[in-house]
């Protein structure tokens, strides 16, 4: 009997999420940058927050990559879970008048749960954490 190739361990909503991760990771790196060279003093928490997104976008996207090691799979979850955090307190603080001087209209990823990336944000998280759930590696070992 000849041993099968292993599984492969992203496919089908596991890609898709990937590849959304690493655009946003390359939208936020892109917004923040450019925030912080031209404008950080007009506002520099949000420029900051942004570049936060980017950093955390960033490590989600390699985390969900390598997600087979138990390792990379516990940084999966801590990166989309603080997206999640990230994206609601953010997001929530955003429309309260009292945060107004803090934050200006769509000047973060995370600003008005990311109605400036059509609230993908905001689901993002949601289908990284489903995913996840569905996808821990001692299942995928056990399946093969």
């Amino acid at each position: 009997m000849t041993e099968s190739a292993p599984r492969r361990r992203i496919g089908g909503l596991g890609t898709v999420l990937v590849w959304v991760y690493g655009i946003l990771a390359l939208a936020a790196t892109g917004r923040s940058a450019s925030q912080i060279i031209t404008r950080f003093s007009e506002a520099p928490l949000p420029y900051l927050l942004s570049a936060l997104a980017a950093v955390v976008y960033i490590l989600a996207t390699i985390a969900l990559i390598a997600s087979s090691s138990a390792a990379w799979y516990r940084i999966a979850w801590i990166a989309v879970s603080f997206e999640l955090v990230g994206v609601l307190v953010v997001g929530t603080l955003s429309f309260l008048p009292a945060a107004a001087g803090l934050f200006h209209a769509e000047d973060t990823v995370w600003t008005h749960y990311g109605s400036g990336y059509f609230w993908i944000p905001l689901v993002l998280p949601f289908l990284g954490m489903w995913w996840l759930a569905k996808h821990r590696p001692a299942l995928v070992a056990a399946a093969a």
